[in-house]
């Protein structure tokens, strides 16, 4: 067994390249000046693009280090908690919420009167630039947001670069298996990083294009080259005990393991970047073993 450890200077040059947009050039377009995000994924991208001052607050979630990669940013505005009552009281002119935003506080709020803007998930890297976009124009940020989609489309093809040694379709076999036994396909964000990172996504194979329950039994049949796991929660949770079954302790034993951090993938953010170099790591590492 082993773990990946990504390429410092790769991910120094990917933390850089994250770190510069919201300082660009300030756009002259009337902009929303106080606005809340209600879900971690757009709270992220905000901010990331929002001016000093624009947002007031984010969800409690953008703070929590194992979903978050904007933590040290959540902490300087304020948060809540997805409810439309503290959402209304803080008196925005601009609410963002996800697609899978708690929607009766996004009924709510809009019965209220609250302009609300709804952003789908990104499920490709291509959306993770359309949504970078999406929020500067939201924000009226759009030069902000420019800004940083050359520079995620310079980390792209770094990493497309770096990545160059892995033959198309002649990558390890992986597999994605998280709480419940749930699996990403290749028509998914996660299926996407896998590919880019030079892997072939096992779900694949069985149709699960978008993604699916992946059984024990089907799993360990497939036995992949590789098994990518989440880090695990503290405490107890039913939804992972499911990754502490012997078939699955035997396959990270059989098998390469890579330990995926949700904050790096989970959201169709230009952090996305730091999930494709890992794994770039861990296929080289793996074919290094297997030569």
């Amino acid at each position: 067994m082993w773990r990946h450890i990504a390429s410092p200077g790769l991910i120094g040059l990917l933390i850089g390249i994250l770190s510069g947009a919201a300082a660009a050039a300030p756009d002259t377009a009337p902009r929303p000046t106080r606005v809340v995000s209600m879900n971690v994924c757009t709270d992220q991208l905000a901010l990331m693009l929002a001016a000093p001052g624009q947002l007031l607050s984010v969800s409690y979630l953008a703070r929590d280090a194992r979903i978050s990669s904007m933590v040290d940013a959540a902490h300087k505005v304020g948060v809540n908690h997805g409810r439309a009552e503290e959402i209304y009281l803080q008196d925005p002119d601009l609410v963002i919420a996800g697609r899978f935003s708690t929607q009766a506080t996004v009924a709510m709020l809009v019965r209220l009167g609250v302009p609300v803007v709804v952003i789908e998930p990104a499920r490709s890297l291509d959306d993770v630039r359309a949504r970078i976009l999406q929020m500067g124009e939201i924000l009226g940020r759009t030069a902000a947001a420019k800004t940083l989609l050359a520079e995620y489309d310079a980390g792209l093809a770094a990493l497309a670069t770096n990545a160059a040694d892995a033959a198309p379709g002649d990558g390890p076999r992986a597999a994605i298996y998280s709480a419940r036994g749930w699996t990403q396909g290749d028509a998914s964000l996660s299926g996407q990083i896998l590919r880019a990172a030079g892997l072939r996504n096992i779900a694949g194979e069985l149709g699960l294009d978008t993604g699916g329950r992946l059984a024990l039994e089907q799993l360990a049949l497939q036995a992949p080259d590789l098994l990518i796991t989440p880090q695990p929660y503290p405490g107890h949770s039913q939804a992972e005990e499911i990754l502490d079954h012997p078939a699955v302790t035997a396959l990270r034993a059989s098998a390469g393991q890579a330990l995926m951090s949700d904050r790096d993938w989970v959201c169709g953010t230009p952090y996305v970047l730091r999930a494709i170099d890992a794994l770039t790591t861990a296929r080289r590492t793996w074919q290094e073993d297997h030569k």
